[in-house]
């Protein structure tokens, strides 16, 4: 047992699972976790799904409650923003100038999504999707205009217009989100093919052709070079071409940016940001200070399987780095070695992924077993007949088996990918 406290920085899912794991593990020390939001640590993927469309319940998101952190005796400080870090000094420093000592410390502090630097960005009615009290606001916005019992085919009439500016996971999200409410969206990207970075053209041309399907406007390879307003409220999107997009409500989703300023103001080693940025960490989780953990979107995690390290902004990361590192700071010297995973529904479509492919660069072909044009259907990436990664749509429960496929010595015939479904 340290002298000083365990201090766990950050309030999603990651310190969530790293303080009831070291509670589990028979710690029996002094336990805090700071978080600048003002609610309990909780989970972020239903900020997107059910929550927005008014359908998930609010407690749901939240792991533990208030009952179990004070029967667990962790002390949870909320509204509590850390602007300094010591690690020699072993002391945190808060923005209420306050200082908290510590023994062992866990870096959870998340991302903060990206926002575009253009004219308008400032309007009202322009949102970002990050933390609860984002989803609340947009929610707001989206389920005053919707209508009941509207199957998301088509706009509804009257209904608020809502652009989407990005076609990453969020975008797409947010955009299936609000045309089950039966509102009129519009989804802008950069690309030719959504979800092209992480899917490759193939596969994001999947997820293209259902959101159309379902009445979404695609704008692609679009630039947006501001936003239009009157009396101070969003009224649209301009882009370079000189065309605009009406929307009475814009959501920008265009990536994030992990929180690694507390990390580098006390000057532990960075990943640079060809390599995914990040704080650098051992396989056990351990920062370049020996009383200092990360986990969570900033964790920047050497891969065995792929020879290079991995900074992932998924649920999965989450729910599995901050036990692992909570159990590494209490002696456990094991090497961090899970697959990415990740999963997404939008309309009907449901999918698992697991593996990793760097960028389109990053695999030769894509095998496909099954048919996506009746909705199941699994996906490979390949890289010299290795597979890199799989992704079920509407198959479930494969992960297991793709997972062993990727770390086969050698890799499987295509006769066995092509029959998987």
């Amino acid at each position: 047992m340290t002298a000083e406290p365990i201090v766990v920085v950050g309030g999603g899912l990651a310190a969530a699972r790293a303080v009831s794991t070291l509670r589990e593990e028979g710690y029996d020390g002094d336990l805090v976790i700071v978080t600048s939001e003002p609610h309990l640590p909780y989970e972020r993927p239903p900020l997107s799904k059910d929550y927005l469309r008014g359908h998930g319940e609010r407690g749901a998101m939240f792991p533990f409650d208030d009952d179990w952190y004070r029967s667990h005796d962790v002390e949870v400080r909320t509204h509590a923003t850390a602007v300094g870090l010591a690690p020699d000094d072993h002391r945190v420093t808060l923005a209420d100038g306050s200082t908290l000592p510590f023994g062992k410390l866990l870096l959870a502090t998340g991302s903060t999504p990206r926002t575009l630097p253009i004219p308008g960005v400032d309007l009202r009615g322009v949102h970002l999707l990050r933390t609860l009290d984002d989803a609340d606001r947009l929610a707001g916005v989206l389920l005053r205009s919707a209508l009941d019992g509207v199957d998301g085919t088509g706009p509804r009439e009257g209904a608020v217009s809502v652009a989407v500016i990005g076609d990453g996971w969020i975008g797409l999200e947010v955009a299936a989100s609000a045309r089950q409410l039966g509102l009129e969206v519009t989804v802008i990207g950069r690309s030719a093919h959504p979800l092209s970075r992480v899917l490759g053209p193939e596969m994001g041309e999947v997820y293209a052709r259902a959101h159309e399907r379902h009445g979404v406007r695609l704008r692609r390879r679009a630039d947006v070079v501001g936003l239009t307003g009157q009396g101070g409220r969003v009224t649209g999107v301009d882009l370079a071409d000189g065309s605009h997009v009406d929307a009475e409500a814009v959501v920008i989703g265009v990536g994030a940016s992990p929180n690694v300023g507390l990390a580098a103001s006390a000057g532990l080693s960075l990943r640079p940001a060809a390599e995914g940025g990040g704080v650098v960490v051992d396989a056990t989780l351990r920062t370049t200070h020996p009383d200092i953990w990360a986990a969570g979107d900033i964790a920047s995690i050497p891969s065995a399987t792929y020879g290079r390290p991995l900074r992932v902004e998924h649920w999965a990361r989450a729910n599995d780095s901050g036990p692992h590192a909570a159990r590494a700071m209490l002696g456990a010297g094991d090497a961090y070695d899970v697959l990415p995973y990740f999963y997404s529904d939008q309309y009907d479509l449901g999918m698992e992924y697991t593996g990793f492919v760097d960028g389109p660069g990053g695999y030769d072909e894509v095998v496909v077993s099954g048919s996506v044009d009746d909705g199941e259907a699994f996906a490979f990436w390949l890289r010299g007949g290795a597979v890199q990664a799989g992704m079920g749509l509407n198959v479930w429960d494969r992960m297991p088996e793709v997972e062993r496929m990727i770390r086969a010595a050698t890799p499987p015939t295509r006769a066995a990918l092509t029959s998987f479904v």
